[in-house]
C-alpha cells in the first residue's frame, strides 16, 4: 500500500527549489505592490487636485491684484483663472501620463524578467 517514492536527482530537486522560490518572491512582490497601489493611487489623486488648484488660485490671485491696481475694460481675473485652469490641467495630464508610461515600463519589465 506504500508508494515507494521516486527517485529525484539532485538537479532537479535544484530545479524546482529555484521554481519554488521564484513563485514565492513574485507572490510577495505581489502583496507589497498591491498596498503601494492603494496608496499611490491616493497621492497621485491628491496631487493632481493640487496640481490643478494651485495654478488656477494663483492665476485668479494674481488677476484680482491686477484688477484692483489696474482697472480696465477686461477682466483680468477670469483671464489669468482660465490661463491658471489650463496649465493645471496641461500639469497634471502630463504628469499622469508620464506615470502611466512608468507603470507600463516596468510592468513589461516584469513579464519579460
Amino acid at each position: 500500500m506504500s508508494e515507494k517514492p521516486k527517485n529525484i536527482s539532485a538537479g532537479d530537486e535544484t530545479k524546482f527549489s529555484q521554481q519554488v522560490g521564484e513563485m514565492a518572491a513574485l507572490k510577495l512582490k505581489a502583496q507589497r505592490h498591491a498596498t503601494q497601489t492603494v496608496w499611490a493611487g491616493l497621492g497621485m489623486m491628491g496631487l493632481v487636485g493640487w496640481s490643478v488648484a494651485v495654478p488656477t488660485l494663483l492665476g485668479a490671485a494674481l488677476g484680482i491684484w491686477i484688477d484692483k491696481h489696474y482697472p480696465g475694460s477686461h477682466s483680468w481675473t477670469l483671464a489669468l483663472l482660465a490661463i491658471g485652469l489650463g496649465l493645471g490641467c496641461f500639469n497634471a495630464w502630463h504628469w499622469v501620463s508620464r506615470e502611466n508610461r512608468e507603470i507600463h515600463a516596468q510592468d513589461e519589465e516584469n513579464d519579460h524578467g
